[in-house]
């Protein structure tokens, strides 16, 4: 495990776009190799529900391409619907290009609307940052 402080310009200029803040100043993040080539990066962030963090985690190819998305820890009562696998398959193949709009290209789930408008906010905004930061990245 490796931690990645994100730098105020930086925050600032994802924040912006994706119009959702950061939980903290610093990112974990794994490096995924084969044979000593590395062939993606597992990024884990959080984002807040109705009022407590979810905790998830985005596996990204070298060219910034969601892989898979899982959610680590949902702390609210209602909402988890937002854990089910194949709602966060919506999120592969999805990059910072992409266009992450909930009952658009995102479904919707009843009973679980902040999660899913926070959590798909924070998928949008790891792949927004992950072509900043990649270089960085060991």
């Amino acid at each position: 495990m490796h931690t990645l402080i994100i730098d105020s310009e930086l925050k600032a200029l994802v924040q912006n776009r994706v119009r959702q803040r950061f939980y903290r100043d610093e990112l974990y993040y794994w490096t995924i190799s084969n044979n000593d080539t590395t062939i993606a990066y597992a990024l884990m962030d959080n984002v807040l529900g109705k009022s407590m963090p979810i905790t998830f985690l985005i596996l990204v190819d070298l060219d910034g391409k969601i892989m898979s998305t899982k959610v680590i820890k949902y702390r609210e009562a209602y909402g988890g619907e937002v854990d089910n696998k194949n709602w966060l398959a919506q999120f592969t193949d999805f990059s910072d290009k992409s266009d992450y709009k909930v009952g658009k290209n995102i479904d919707g789930i009843s009973g679980a609307t902040i999660s899913v408008n926070s959590l798909t906010k924070g998928v949008q905004k790891i792949a927004v940052l992950f072509p900043l930061i990649k270089d960085k990245l060991k």
